[in-house]
């Protein structure tokens, strides 16, 4: 089962930052083979924001839709991720947020399971590497905020 996890000290600060990756809708802008983004609810209570969103991702015409919670937790700054439907047995993913003077140290990780056992085994092979450009396309994208 595909898992990775990448390391970034980007020059903004925390909350800029969680913002940015709370604004899901925006992924398809930036992020290599996000096609698609929506989100049906976004609901805060508390010292959390819950949301629910859809990631389309792929290449045409091998596209495929999953589901997901994502829950930001305010105290922690802490964002996890679980899968609610689509091509994933499981998903799970975590942002964590650390802010060193002008800087902010994002920590991501990711542990997935394609319903497809092909899929898995490719996905399997070649995933850091995958995982290391989407970081690199949000540090890009964060930087020039």
């Amino acid at each position: 089962m595909p898992k990775a996890s990448v390391t970034r000290l980007i020059e903004r600060d925390k909350k800029t930052l969680i913002n940015f990756v709370l604004d899901i809708e925006k992924y398809p802008e930036f992020i290599p083979f996000c096609i698609d983004s929506k989100v049906y609810e976004k609901k805060e209570v508390e010292d959390c924001i819950k949301i629910i969103a859809d990631l389309t991702i792929g290449k045409k015409p091998f596209t495929d839709t999953y589901k997901s919670d994502v829950m930001y937790d305010k105290k922690n700054d802490h964002i996890h991720v679980t899968n609610i439907d689509g091509p994933l047995n499981y998903l799970e993913n975590n942002w964590r947020f650390v802010e060193k003077d002008n800087f902010t140290e994002v920590h991501f990780d990711v542990d997935f399971e394609i319903k497809n056992k092909f899929l898995n085994i490719i996905m399997s092979k070649s995933f850091q590497y995958g995982l290391n450009k989407i970081a690199d396309a949000f540090q890009k994208r964060a930087e020039s905020l």
